[in-house]
């Protein structure tokens, strides 16, 4: 959940002193060309036939999308040296990162907007804003009373730059925050994972935000969730397959806990999908990072890392790349987007 993040090195080879890059918006295309003669730029949304510079392009900036064919296609770029992802997860690149291509991903993008979703998830369950749009659609006013995020305890899943970006949104609500990370910081007051069994009891909110990684996969099974205090609310802003959704299912069946979801497993949730109907839950269509806030800072990040490759300077947000496994993973959470 919590590593140390990296910078990498990257020396572009150009032919003819030319770097070519994809982006996949028409709007990227003057502020990338801004650097310099050398830097000659393509546009590729994911839709369509691509460039027919494939063989040649150096940097590809993905489209932000899960789509596979956007993907595939890495297999004819026989020049390939970095892959620059607009999500901040990146599970869905990995099966097709070439051998010897850098992957970079959009960390930082996201946080203000996938922060803002989980705080909102929060709100509107705990004040019972689903029941009050269902009773306006009837004309039907339904005064009650629902808890206060107020002096509640809430514990972020993932310490990343999201969870950071969480916890900066709590602290005017009056919250007492619990960090966990996958091991503890203690100069930094982050709990280590191995420490959940103890302080899910105390926590009246869980929020995960952690990247999707086979030691994060079902991480919130039915042992996680049945050491959740009675009432507690789960907010998933990070991967569906974070969570496992039968025992998720049982639980919200029973009464027992509430959740709100940005993210499901499967995903899309199928129209006659049980979570649709179960109580407590309040469900958004994975839009954690979808806001007017991601293209601006997405066109800042692309920007300043093709003129880091052009420069041979150390590229951010490096997840994964040709000296393999050991590569170390960015604090932040593949979060919702």
């Amino acid at each position: 959940m919590s590593r140390s993040r990296r910078r990498e090195t990257i020396a572009s080879s150009t032919e003819g002193g030319q770097v070519r890059v994809w982006v996949p918006y028409s709007t990227f295309v003057t502020d990338v060309e801004s650097l310099g003669r050398g830097v000659e730029v393509d546009v590729f949304t994911g839709e369509g036939a691509p460039p027919a510079s494939i063989a040649s392009v150096q940097f590809y900036v993905v489209p932000y999308s899960f789509t596979p064919t956007t993907l595939e296609i890495t297999a004819q770029m026989a020049s390939l040296q970095v892959m620059q992802t607009l999500t901040a997860g990146y599970e869905h690149v990995l099966p097709y990162l070439p051998p010897n291509v850098t992957l970079c991903n959009a960390r930082g993008v996201h946080d203000s907007s996938t922060a803002e979703l989980a705080l909102t998830l929060m709100l509107a369950s705990l004040r019972g804003i689903p029941d009050f749009v269902r009773g306006q659609d009837q004309g039907d006013w339904r005064h009650a009373e629902h808890p206060a995020l107020a002096d509640k305890t809430v514990l972020i899943l993932g310490y990343g730059s999201i969870g950071a970006a969480i916890e900066r949104r709590l602290t005017p609500f009056e919250t007492r925050i619990i960090r966990v990370a996958s091991r503890s910081r203690p100069t930094d007051e982050v709990h280590g994972v191995d420490e959940l069994a103890t302080l899910l009891p105390t926590a009246d909110v869980v929020v995960v935000s952690t990247p999707l990684t086979p030691a994060t996969t079902r991480l919130v099974d039915a042992a996680f969730l049945a050491a959740m205090r009675d009432g507690a609310l789960l907010v998933n802003v990070a991967r569906g397959a974070v969570v496992d959704t039968n025992a998720l299912l049982a639980e919200l069946t029973s009464g027992r806990l509430r959740a709100a979801l940005d993210v499901t497993d499967p995903e899309p949730l199928p129209a006659d999908h049980p979570l649709w109907n179960a109580p407590g839950l309040l469900i958004s269509p994975h839009v954690g990072g979808n806001t007017s806030a991601f293209l601006p800072r997405a066109q800042r990040l692309v920007r300043a890392q093709v003129a880091r490759f052009v420069a041979g300077e150390a590229l951010e947000n490096v997840v994964a790349g040709p000296v393999g496994p050991s590569v170390a993973v960015p604090t932040q959470a593949a979060t919702g987007v």
